[in-house]
């Protein structure tokens, strides 16, 4: 049975679109595919924890505050959809790569948020997915792909289909706002690059298109980083 890490975005989960109702739609496509694939979901923390940790910046809290307010956001929207799968996902929301990897089960689903302070959660789940020897990461946000710049800025950008861990690398090192919009952080990257992990960028809440993802398709309207 194939390991699938997913690194759910926040504003994927709760953007305020009918959120109640998508979150019903994702739990059902995760609990169908859970029979087929070992599914592990970090959840983001979204516009939720920016409201938080900008308004405790406004304060003058330190960076360290920050990130444990934006880790806290993280893990009440891992509940949010581990409420929506209901028995199938395990209740307790684990705090380290470590708890979730050694709760991992074929048919049930391992849900979570980040971690600690200085880790993002694209980056915690590439360290999940080495940890469990995951065969593919799925990075589901609200662009549906890398694009050539950021779509949302530039009526130009062009959306890359596929690419290299060489020119994700690449990609990574320039100051242009190419991956912003959909390539994982730096820490992700570097474990994704060293275990040549095929990595999916897609659109969150195009749940065919997760669907797709999920199984490995390489027909997917997004973008496939990988050898």
């Amino acid at each position: 049975m194939d390991k699938v890490v997913i690194s759910l975005g926040g504003s994927i989960l709760i953007p305020g679109e009918n959120d109640g109702e998508f979150l019903a739609k994702l739990a059902n496509l995760l609990k169908e595919l859970s029979k087929t694939y070992q599914l592990y979901v970090v959840c983001g923390g979204g516009k939720i924890a920016r409201y938080y940790i900008n308004t405790a910046r406004a304060m003058g809290r330190s960076e360290f505050d920050l990130d444990t307010l934006g880790i806290m956001t993280t893990r009440i929207n891992a509940k949010m959809l581990q409420l929506a799968l209901q028995e199938l996902a395990e209740d307790k929301i684990p705090e380290t790569v470590e708890e979730a990897a050694a709760m991992g089960a074929e048919g049930r689903i391992v849900i979570m948020g980040g971690t600690v302070p200085g880790h993002t959660t694209d980056g915690v789940s590439a360290a999940l997915a080495e940890a469990v020897g995951a065969q593919r990461i799925i990075n589901a946000t609200s662009v549906d792909g890398v694009y050539t710049a950021d779509p949302k800025k530039d009526p130009r950008a062009e959306k890359i289909k596929n690419m290299t861990f060489a020119e994700l690398n690449e990609m990574l090192k320039g100051d242009h706002d190419a991956g912003k919009s959909g390539v994982f952080d730096a820490m992700g990257a570097e474990i994704v690059m060293r275990r040549r992990l095929p990595l999916l960028i897609v659109s969150g809440r195009d749940l065919e298109e997760m669907r797709r993802a999920i199984s490995g398709s390489l027909e997917i309207n997004g973008t496939i980083i990988s050898d």
